[in-house]
Order: C-alpha cells, then structure tokens, then sequence
C-alpha cells in the first residue's frame, strides 16, 4: 500500500504593490497611492537573494489588480523607471531565474496578450475564482465578476499555462455555490488540462475592514468543502489549503494534498497576522503522510512540456535537486 502524499513549494512572498482597482470587503492588503506602495527593485532582489540562499524555489510576485488605472499610481511607478507593473514584473522575473528561483505570478485580471507575454519568464501563474457567486464583499470590485475571472482561466488554458486556482470560503457565499465553482474549475480543466491545484481557503476576517464583524467558517464547514472539491474535481489536481489560515491539521483527512507555499523568509503580506508554519509543522500537520517538497510547477506538466525554453534549464536543476532530497 503506497503511503500517501502531501506536497509543498518553498517560495518568496513578493508584493510588489498594494494598490489595488478593487476594493473588496474582506481585503487588508490593499492600500492608497502612497510612499512605499511599491516594493523598490533592490529590496524585491536582496529578498530573492537571500530566498534562494535558504533553499527556496519559487518567487511569488502578487500585486494588486490593475494598479495603473488608480490615479498617481503610474507616476509613482515612474520613479522607479517604469510606465507599466507589468514592465516591472517581467524584468523581475528574469532576475529572479537568474538568482535560481521559479518566477510564479498572480496580477488579478490579465488580457490573454499579457498573460502570453508573462507565460515566457514564469514556470506557472495564478488568479483566485474565489466565488462564482454575485456577493455584496465584491460590489466595488469590477475584476472579482466571476465571468471576467472565468475568461482569464480560460485564456491561461488555451495558452497551456500550468495555473493556481481557488474558492474563497465565507464571503457570502452558499454550499451550492462552492459546488458550482468546482464545477466550473473542472470543466475548464477538462477542456485545457491547465488547472494544477485548487485552493480551498478560508476567510478570516481583518480590523478596519467592511466584513470586520463576519465569522470565520468552521472546521467542519472547511472540511465539508474540501470534501466537496475532492469529490468533484479530477484525481490530477491538487486541492490545497493554506497552513498558516486554518487548523490544517483537522483538514488533511478531508482531502487535502497539497499545503501550498510557506516561506523561510517572507511573511503572508496578504494574511500578516498569520505566520506561516515552520517545515517541522508542516511534518506534524501531515500526520502519516509523506510531506514531499514541490516545484511551482507541478511535475505533469514538465513532463509535458509547458513552459518556455528559457526556463527548462532552471526547472530540470531543480527538479533534480528535489529528486535528490528525497527519502529513499
């Protein structure tokens, strides 16, 4: 009987800025046009530096959506020698490869051109469906429309980019709502192939925030939907959760098989109260499962092939290094 499996990437949280189109119910992250809004070029390089001296292989840039149409965001940005986010996001990945680090990237709604043009210096990238249901935590929120995030999903299949996806629990959403998320992740899946990991995960709520006085969903209810994702989605794709939001080890046996990214170095800009998990935890959350290590990109989709010539180099090194660090 094979021992079961649960994987982990170690990564680089990278916000390179807080300013953000929406402005959603739940969201501390988001931030106005101001001093130090920006990650400046020399701290996002001493901390992939310093991430890649310590092991990781994955530099995560995150960003708020559509920042530029945010006025005083572009001048701003200009001081830094860019006119565009997405100018400064590309040459930060061909750093971060330089430095030995797998460049994955979550910008909020891309065109299908950018996401083409970000798809050569990135091993995988990322955009949360979070609901497929109209909530009022989305109402001043144009990209959160489930129909927009759809179409990126889509677009990232049609171009065979392995992609990061996900529900977010206890917005307002129902249970039939979860299922009709997964169902439509699933169906995506089936006609692109792209969707690596699914993340199931659970609202908390923030100070100063709309949906400050909301409740944070139970274990059981957790469990539940975790359940739920497992059930409907295909056995190829990971369901995730992140260890650092809720009681993960309660929620392993619900289906989960993946813990997602934690980090040696950087904290969860987006979750700040909630450090992540040492690897030691991370073993003691897994329980009698192996707790495996993990590329950004997840091994099917090296074997296939899906990622620009630029990066097999740096994916084959470490895919190696993996492979070596493994028990047995």
């Amino acid at each position: 009987m094979h021992r079961r499996v649960i994987t982990y990437s170690r990564n680089a949280f990278l916000p390179l800025t807080t300013v953000c189109a929406n402005r959603c119910g739940y969201c501390c992250f988001r931030t106005p046009v101001r001093e130090g809004c920006i990650m400046p070029p020399g701290e996002v390089l001493r901390t992939m530096e310093v991430s890649a001296e310590l092991g990781c292989t994955e530099a995560l840039f995150t960003f708020g959506e559509r920042p530029g149409a945010v006025p005083g965001f572009t001048a701003m940005l200009e001081r830094i020698g860019y006119t565009d986010i997405l100018d400064y996001v590309y040459d930060l990945s061909l750093a971060a490869i330089r430095l030995g680090l797998l460049p994955h990237t979550n910008a909020g709604i891309l065109s299908y051109l950018e996401l083409d043009r970000l798809r050569a210096v990135n091993a995988s990238m990322g955009l949360m469906l979070e609901t497929t249901a109209e909530v009022a935590a989305h109402r001043d929120s144009p990209g959160k429309k489930p129909g927009v995030r759809i179409e990126m999903i889509e677009n990232a299949g049609k171009l065979s980019i392995p992609f990061t996806t996900g529900i977010l629990v206890g917005i307002g959403e129902t249970m039939e709502d979860r299922e009709e998320s997964f169902q439509v992740i699933r169906d995506l899946h089936r006609r692109f192939g792209h969707i690596q990991e699914v993340i199931v995960q659970n609202f908390r709520p923030k100070p100063g925030t709309p949906m400050e006085g909301t409740p944070t969903p139970e274990t059981s209810e957790l469990c539940a939907t975790i359940a739920l994702a497992r059930e409907i989605l295909p056995s190829d794709v990971a369901v995730q959760i992140p260890p650092n939001l809720a009681d993960a080890s309660h929620l392993i046996g619900c289906g989960v098989d993946d813990l997602g990214g934690v980090s040696p170095l950087t904290i969860d800009y987006v979750n700040p109260e909630r450090p992540w998990p040492e690897i030691e935890e991370l073993k003691r959350v897994a329980g009698d499962a192996e707790l495996r290590e993990r590329l950004c990109i997840y091994p099917q989709y090296i074997e296939k092939g899906w990622y620009s010539p630029l990066l097999e180099p740096l994916i084959r090194q470490l895919a190696e290094r993996i492979r070596k660090a493994e028990p047995g």
